[in-house]
């Protein structure tokens, strides 16, 4: 089945519109048909992608063995739309089904009873390993470790792993684990030079040096960044007793790094990654509000810094019309260098000692194409305007804004880093306001002095 839902969004919603009782039939029998060929996310996605009364009734048409693998893979708040609906025998049911690591991956968006209800469902194994994941915060890799893995004792010998083996081998597997009698990590030995291995060799003669394990403490992104930058498709992962309390794969890496990245995109916006489509209208505008206010006060610095200015926009109407060239241009050249900064400070690679190099490669930067673009735009409106102080004056702002802009990108990042918060979620509200004061300044500035 294709990866775009829009089209089967498209029959869905709009079955049983037509007068043809016949028609109907046939459309929604094929609906169904195509329905049950979908994968657990996509029917996630489609869930989300549809209103709340087309949700719940599409809802009823997932078999009951795999409602529990769909809701896991839901955005928080569409999950919730349909919990809510459910009666408690159904929820009993379907939290059945769940793993401790399912649970805990609902977990931040569940209420309390719920997920009380979730582990009575469970026996005690399952009970232990959800409550050692519950000890580490939701940006800790320990709370996501995944416990089927492969684990055998620090004495085993090659034929020991060969049995294991015969068993069914978890998905993203290349590796087996060893440990002590206390169950601390003893080392990884990878599956294949257990293979052509005589039968008597200890395992531990198989060890691959190289492995480090991922300490559980370990932030998200930094635990999926080791991952990515090593050799294997998963890494252990230890507590600070050294206690293997389970494993990191690389599919869970890129499952990481792209909720890491949805999080980031929606965080500029003042919205949450978590949000549904379909959420209530008030709760939906009382979240958007609050960072409508900011940009709101933002809107107002730059208003009263063109204020300043009123009586020379009377008499120069010309200004008026050329203003948002200005800050068009310096706000694409800084969020240009904002955009290199950040990515640099994601991975490491900004420091007190190439700051400054940095920096004036950025501010020469932009030099050359505030001088480039300077000139051609002062050309072109002297020409338009048939006045060569306009094409002056604008070719000087624009000039200065750009490279004021070209600073700011590189200065804003690293302070809002340097005071814990992070540069991508208000980063670019701060250049813009910036970019915007500072243009419409010198433009207006520039105009007063020159023009009346």
């Amino acid at each position: 089945m294709s990866d775009d839902l829009g089209p089967l969004v498209d029959r869905i919603v709009n079955a049983g519109v037509d007068t043809d009782l016949e028609n109907v039939a046939i459309e929604k029998a094929m609906l169904i048909d195509e329905l049950e060929d979908l994968e657990f996310d996509q029917w996630a996605r489609l869930l989300e992608a549809l209103p709340i009364e087309e949700r719940l009734s599409q809802w009823q048409l997932i078999s009951d063995d795999v409602q529990a693998e769909v809701l896991v893979e839901m955005r928080a708040e569409a999950r919730l739309s349909i919990i809510d609906t459910l009666a408690t025998d159904n929820l009993e049911q379907i939290f059945s089904l769940l793993s401790p690591e399912d649970l805990i991956e609902l977990a931040d968006s569940l209420p309390d009873h719920l997920i009380d209800l979730a582990l009575q469902q469970m026996d005690q194994k399952q009970r232990l390993f959800f409550e050692h994941s519950n000890q580490f915060n939701e940006n800790q890799i320990g709370r996501y470790a995944d416990h089927n893995l492969l684990v055998l004792p620090q004495n085993a010998k090659v034929y020991d792993a060969l049995r294991l083996l015969r068993r069914a081998i978890p998905e993203c597997t290349d590796t087996l684990f060893l440990t002590d009698r206390a169950g601390r990590y003893a080392g990884t030995v990878p599956l294949q030079s257990t293979f052509g291995s005589p039968g008597h060799i200890s395992l531990v003669e198989l060890l691959d040096e190289q492995a480090e394990p991922l300490l559980a403490e370990m932030s998200l992104e930094e635990s999926a960044e080791v991952l990515e930058k090593s050799e294997y498709v998963l890494l252990p992962i230890i507590d600070v007793k050294g206690m293997l309390i389970g494993r990191m794969t690389i599919k869970d890496g890129f499952q990481i790094m792209r909720e890491s990245h949805e999080a980031e995109n929606m965080a500029r916006a003042g919205l949450s990654e978590s949000e549904d489509l379909f959420s209530p209208i008030l709760k939906s505008s009382m979240r958007r509000a609050t960072w409508l206010g900011i940009n709101l006060l933002t809107a107002f610095l730059a208003s009263w810094a063109i204020g300043l200015f009123e009586a020379t926009l009377q008499q120069v109407v010309a200004l008026a019309v050329l203003m948002p060239i200005v800050a068009s241009m310096g706000g694409i050249a800084g969020s240009q260098t904002l955009t290199l900064i950040i990515r640099g400070i994601a991975l490491g690679q900004i420091s007190r000692g190439n700051l400054m190099p940095l920096l004036i490669k950025e501010l020469s930067v932009g030099c050359f194409n505030g001088f480039l673009w300077a000139l051609a735009i002062g050309g072109v409106v002297a020409y338009w305007f048939s006045d060569f102080m306009i094409g002056l004056v604008i070719a000087s702002a624009i000039a200065i804004n750009i490279m004021a802009a070209a600073f700011s990108g590189v200065i804003i990042p690293v302070l809002l880093e340097k005071l814990k918060i992070d540069p991508a979620l208000s980063g670019s509200v701060i250049l813009t306001t910036v970019t915007d004061v500072v243009g419409f300044v010198t433009f207006l500035g520039l105009g007063t002095l020159f023009l009346i």
